[in-house]
């Protein structure tokens, strides 16, 4: 749990949480689009009110320096994974805060209901060798496929490929960013602040394909 690690400066953190009770947090594509937009609008020193730039792009959204450097993420129907780099003192819990007490907010409105959302403040994991680190990348991005394929993880795909079709065409996660797609969303990550291990594209996609054969 998140209240286990200290986090510091410079340092690499997995960042995963999921629906209270395992329940759904994502209920139609409106509810994964609001926490995308959160996703980079919370990324700030400043307050930001979405409901202020309804309509907007996100570079459009002035959010004044950001908290945190994101490498990766992807949204479930139930949790979320999100890669992070703590970029100022306390700016990880800070913006992992205003991310899930914003969406938290929005989704409790929308659909009549009260009380906590996600269980618990968030879960936490150190990445403390290089090793671990570039793992998550494979690890974040092949989350998607336990919707069409739970074998994923076992190395025992059904259908190759469907399954890369699938992450091809997944767009609530960052799997389209590494493959060079130009999107909206791709603001969202600084991945300069990350180590490079994907000289190119091609690089990315061959890392995917290793994982799911």
């Amino acid at each position: 749990m998140a209240r286990n690690i200290q986090f510091a400066e410079g340092e690499y953190y997995h960042i995963y949480n999921r629906g209270v009770e395992k329940r759904r947090v994502f209920m139609d594509e409106k509810d994964h689009e609001r926490f995308v937009r959160l996703l980079y609008s919370a990324n700030s020193t400043e307050s930001v009110h979405l409901s202020n730039y309804q309509g907007s792009a996100l570079l459009e959204i002035p959010r004044g320096e950001s908290l945190v450097d994101v490498g990766a993420w992807c949204l479930m129907p139930n949790h979320f994974h999100i890669l992070l780099k703590e970029k100022r003192k306390g700016g990880l819990s800070k913006y992992l805060q205003k991310l899930l007490t914003g969406y938290t907010m929005y989704f409790n409105t929308k659909y009549h209901r009260k009380g906590i959302l996600f269980e618990g403040p968030f879960n936490a994991k150190h990445l403390d060798n290089d090793n671990y680190l570039k793992y998550q990348y494979a690890y974040i991005h092949l989350n998607p496929l336990g919707i069409i394929d739970n074998g994923w993880k076992k190395k025992e795909i059904f259908d190759f490929s469907a399954a890369k079709n699938f992450l091809f065409y997944y767009s609530y996660s960052s799997f389209q960013d590494y493959r060079g797609i130009q999107r909206d969303m791709g603001v969202i990550l600084n991945s300069k602040a990350f180590p490079e291990y994907f000289e190119t594209f091609t690089d990315f996609e061959s890392m995917i394909e290793e994982w799911i054969r």
